[in-house]
């Protein structure tokens, strides 16, 4: 066997290494294998998931998928046990390449063509929000990472404990924890802020993938909601990825499993986000693997319970965080995958969303 091969085998054999996800807000460290240059991590108690590390913000989609399954149904440390592999297509391919299991993820996206051609279809309640925050003295604009944008995100996450009636895992972080947080993606993102006069009270931060923008972080400022600084941010985070030939700017997904009729799907929908039904593929890589996705417990609760029960216990958290005396904010949380919300991990950092 020549030295080219037996460097292209060498290549593609995986490697067990570690990497760091942010759980609830915070860092730890897990072990994760490097297959064919992908890093794949695995999550879950009774139903071990192997995904693609930071999948979402990826500047490519999976290029060898079947080399990943034949890696994880050999390798069986008790680290890295997998019952199921999931790994997802990317915007704009919405036609599936593959014939394994499969469902579709709703993405929620905006179809970029133009800006005037996205303004023209907002409904007229929104086009005079984004005027109105110009009115009030807001001004949208990009900014360069540094340690007086970290500080003016600190002050913005003291906005309030309760976001979206949960608890807002990065209330109270200090300088350092909020740098950390933010220092991903740094080559490929950027920071679109709102201010009012010197205050910011409003962040989104974008990660760039090819044509594709997708919306890691989206924190507007509660007590400023009168300003409107969620739509002047999305108006110029618009205006930006135009400049930049952007396609599709993404924000999470449209629908959340059975949950239906929420503040954030609204904000969404009067902002021209649409549905995109992409497809996300699920391979068995045991019997328990293979019976848990006959069984949809692949989907987590909120792919499982009815939108009646989910929706009572919203409102119950709700009251709940009322009585507590923690009242709630309609404003940002971090939005995460539904898959990823089963095992409450998130990809770093956390990002945040109306």
């Amino acid at each position: 066997m020549n030295s080219s091969v037996l460097a292209r085998d060498e290549a593609l054999a995986p490697k067990e290494t570690s990497v760091e996800i942010s759980v609830k807000g915070e860092w730890i460290k897990v072990p994760a294998l490097q297959i064919d240059g992908a890093t794949i991590i695995v999550s879950g108690e009774w139903i071990r998931t192997a995904s693609v590390l930071d999948e979402e913000w990826s500047e490519c989609e999976l290029e060898n998928p079947e080399l990943c399954i034949q890696a994880l149904k050999k390798y069986r440390s008790c680290a890295l046990r997998a019952d199921l592999f999931t790994f997802s297509q990317k915007l704009p391919a919405t036609v599936p390449k593959y014939s394994y299991p499969m469902e579709l993820d709703s993405v929620a996206a905006i179809r970029l063509t133009s800006f005037k051609d996205w303004w023209d279809r907002l409904p007229q309640v929104t086009r005079k929000n984004v005027r109105r925050s110009e009115k009030r003295g807001v001004v949208a604009k990009l900014r360069e990472f540094d340690d007086d944008l970290v500080r003016d995100i600190v002050e913005l996450t003291k906005d309030s404990p309760i976001r979206q009636g949960k608890r807002f895992v990065h209330y109270g972080k200090t300088f350092e924890q909020v740098r950390k947080d933010q220092s991903t993606f740094l080559g490929r993102c950027d920071f679109i802020c709102a201010y009012s006069d010197k205050e910011l009270i409003g962040m989104a931060k974008i990660i760039y993938s090819g044509e594709i923008a997708s919306i890691l972080q989206f924190l507007p400022k509660v007590g400023q909601e009168d300003k409107r600084p969620a739509n002047a941010l999305i108006a110029k985070m618009a205006e930006v990825c135009e400049a930049r030939g952007i396609s599709h700017i993404i924000y999470g997904l449209y629908n959340y499993g059975n949950k239906r009729n929420s503040s954030l799907l609204e904000f969404k929908i009067r902002n021209g986000f649409e549905e995109f039904l992409v497809p996300r593929f699920y391979v068995p890589l045991t019997v328990r693997g293979s019976l848990s996705f006959k069984l949809n417990l692949h989907r987590g609760i909120l792919g499982v319970l009815p939108n009646s029960l989910i929706t009572m216990a919203l409102s119950l958290r709700e009251k709940w965080y009322t009585l507590c005396g923690l009242p709630g904010r309609r404003s940002s949380i971090a939005e995460q995958p539904n898959r990823i919300r089963q095992t409450e991990r998130s990809n770093p950092p956390a990002g945040s969303n109306v």
